[in-house]
């Protein structure tokens, strides 16, 4: 920013003045600042404007300037403009391109760049003389030499046929104008002209001829909105413009077409005489206003044609296709095809036989419906099975005439009698459609040894009404049980004893008993341990008495939740011998057989510390909580040990051992006893190691009390373990 120089004037005014004015200088420097500094806001700086509506806007005329910052320096910003008759520059000018006149309609302006994006309107304010008498709208302007002779150009509609032939160009038309200035010239623009497809349409210059120059298709423009104007020798319009509408004539030049194919209908066999099918439908791209587009319908062939050629017949003006066969011919066992095809013509003309025809295939598939009653290929099917054992024993056979992709065909199986036990199962086999007997419960040949089933069969679809399931569709299954070698079985199981730990090796635990299935074998039983991972077990393997070996320990990892777990096998003396296996639980009531122990077992202390606690101590036991706490602190009996420390229970757990005065640097070893709860109670004696030590600048020095140096942070560490056991 420049400097601003002070006037000469100013060195005389008084103090007060130059004070306003130094103060007013001020405050642009600061509004200049601000406004540097305030965000762009990207966009027009107006989003409407508005323009007093002149006679006429004549050609490159300065209409207005419209500000619009994109925030980015403005390069590369595109205007775009509703109206073909202005233009906008890059530097915001709206401009006319060409002589408009009375141009009341608004415009739109679009801006944008890779930065902003926006839009504004220019709106035209009406004359005030536009609904003034007569005489006043007559009157010549002071500004104007002469008052203008407005002329009219007569651009009648043109009508041009689709697809001629050459030679081109062909003469459809001729614009007229009345009285044509010597020199003047006529003009074609629009779509077809001067913009794609350019060149489409020509006007003779002089004559006012219009001529088309190539063959035209009505299929892709239909029509062409041009406009035709007068222009003198320089270019500049004096008439115009005016609209010239060309129309193209259609011509059948297009054939049918079938655009929504594949073609595929379903009808269900015994369907009655006149039941639609599908709906075939063709388009043809000419003028649906002629008969060059209304099309007929015709079925040229089918394939097979057997019961009849003729089964089906197409509506031929909706395109309907429905059956003309009888419903006891529409049979889906006894036709020779379950597919049709047919071959469909669309001709346009209506029909008639200079139309051009267009062909597509039609599919019907017969559906079937189930009219045919599933049956057992047998009346009576045989099984044998093994006792104790499950899974498919038998696969039951069925036979349907219906569509096997259907659930006319899909069989469902049921047990309608001899399952009161629910023993067995059938399942239907996907594949095969065959009903999977299977035997879900273990059979007991010693219960009976024979099972008669009644099986009926039945489709995931129900019969038409006039069908009805027979005699075959049930059938019976004799299934004979052999005996088998079965393992024996204990009961109770699990078998569970409780006892106290630490018992006296040899005591008798429990007696356990296993039973042999097979009552008719009438087999003998042995016993044995199959795991005891702590080895405190044995077995009489003839009266299954169980006696220990060792002792039992509650405490012992192998104990979960105070219960020990065996495993006993019992074995027959069948041919195979088989076995059985059964679970023998101990559960273990606790015994106080486990004195406490004390942590920590060391300790140290700054032998000028002010706090003379030297470390709390704490006391587990293994046994449980009524032989265990609450423990009981004591000093061992050593001579001087009450002169120098001092013991005080805490809670039951957990004790604080304390200095009486302070000590030298030296390691003392001092015996504490800690006794439990039970009864009898038992007591332990640990020595805790105290070393005194120096400490300077907070650094703890234990050599001279011959210790391992350790740092004052292992020390706190060791005491705040202490104090959160509490």
């Amino acid at each position: 920013m420049k400097k601003t120089p002070v006037p000469c004037s100013l060195q005389k005014m008084d103090k007060q003045s130059l004070l306003c004015v130094c103060v007013l200088l001020l405050s642009q420097v600061l509004i200049f600042a601000v406004a540097k500094d305030l965000q762009c806001a990207p966009g027009f700086q107006q989003k409407i404007f508005y323009v007093e509506q002149l006679p006429e806007f004549t050609e490159d005329q300065l209409i207005l300037n419209v500000l619009f910052d994109d925030c980015q320096g403005n390069e590369g910003v595109v205007y775009e403009i509703s109206s073909p008759d202005f233009k906008v520059e890059p530097d915001g000018s709206l401009i006319a391109l060409r002589s408009v006149i009375e141009s009341s309609r608004p415009l739109f302006i679009h801006a944008h760049s890779a930065y902003s994006d926006d839009m504004a309107e220019v709106k035209f304010i009406g004359r005030k003389d536009r609904h003034s008498p007569l005489k006043n709208m007559l009157k010549v302007p002071r500004h104007l030499p002469f008052l203008r002779h407005r002329r009219s150009i007569v651009a009648p509609s043109i009508s041009v046929p689709e697809s001629q032939r050459t030679p081109f160009p062909k003469n459809v038309g001729t614009v007229v104008v009345t009285d044509l200035p010597p020199g003047a010239k006529f003009r074609l623009s629009g779509k077809g002209a001067d913009q794609e497809p350019r060149g489409t349409f020509r006007i003779e210059e002089n004559t006012g001829k219009v001529q088309v120059t190539r063959t035209l298709d009505r299929e892709e423009i239909p029509f062409y909105h041009l406009q035709v104007e007068v222009i003198d020798e320089s270019g500049k319009t004096i008439e115009g413009p005016a609209d010239l509408e060309i129309a193209v004539i259609d011509q059948n030049d297009n054939r049918p077409i079938f655009r929504d194919g594949p073609y595929v209908g379903h009808v269900l066999e015994g369907s009655p005489t006149g039941t639609t099918v599908m709906h075939m439908v063709a388009f043809d791209a000419d003028d649906p206003t002629t008969d060059n587009a209304v099309l007929r319908y015709n079925i040229l062939k089918q394939v097979p044609d057997k019961p009849s050629p003729n089964m089906f017949y197409i509506d031929p003006e909706k395109g309907d296709i429905v059956t003309v066969v009888s419903p006891q011919l529409l049979d889906r066992e006894t036709l020779p095809s379950t597919q049709y095809e047919l071959t469909i013509e669309a001709k346009d003309m209506a029909g008639m036989d200079v139309g051009l025809p267009g062909t597509a295939t039609a599919t019907i598939i017969i559906d079937d419906k189930n009219d045919h009653p599933p049956e057992f290929t047998k009346k009576e099917f045989l099984a044998t099975v093994n006792e104790g054992v499950t899974g498919v024993m038998v696969n039951l056979t069925v036979e349907d005439q219906d569509d096997p992709t259907t659930g006319a065909w899909r069989a469902v199986y049921t047990i309608i009698n001899g399952n009161p036990g629910q023993s067995f199962e059938i399942h239907t086999n996907p594949q095969t459609n065959e009903g999977m007997l299977s035997v879900v419960k273990s059979l007991d040949y010693e219960i009976t040894a024979f099972h008669t089933l009644l099986i009926k069969v039945e489709n995931e679809d129900p019969l038409i009404p006039d069908v009805a399931y027979g005699p075959s569709s049930t059938a019976t299954v004799q299934i004979n049980l052999l005996d088998v070698n079965e393992g024996p079985v204990f009961d109770p199981d699990p078998m569970t004893v409780t006892m106290n730990e630490n018992i006296p090796i040899g005591s008798v635990l429990l007696t356990v008993k296993a039973t042999d299935p097979d009552k008719l074998q009438h087999q003998s039983i042995r016993y044995s341990i199959l795991k005891d991972e702590a080895g405190w077990l044995y077995i009489n393997p003839l009266n299954g008495t169980i006696n220990t070996t060792s002792p039992l320990d509650r405490e012992s990892i192998l104990v979960q939740n105070n219960t020990y777990t065996a495993l006993i096998l019992a074995i027959d003396n069948g041919t195979p011998p088989a076995t059985g296996t059964g679970t023998f639980q101990i559960t273990l009531e606790d015994v106080n057989d486990n004195a406490p122990s004390i942590y920590p077992t060391m300790a140290r202390v700054c032998e000028d510390a002010k706090d003379l606690n030297v470390v709390t101590l704490g006391a587990s036991d293994r046994d449980l909580h009524l032989n265990s706490d609450a423990f009981k602190f004591e000093l061992g009996k050593v001579a001087g040990q009450d002169k120098l420390w001092k013991i005080t229970t805490l809670n039951n757990t957990h004790a604080q051992v304390s200095l009486l005065h302070h000590l030298k640097r030296a390691n003392y070893n001092m015996p504490v006893l800690v006794t439990d709860s039970g009864k009898p109670p038992l007591t332990n004696s640990t020595e805790i190691r105290i070393q005194v030590c120096s400490c300077k600048n907070r650094k703890m020095d234990c050599s001279s009390a011959d210790a391992p140096h350790s740092s004052l942070l292992l020390f706190l560490v060791l005491s705040i373990s202490s104090l959160l056991c509490l």
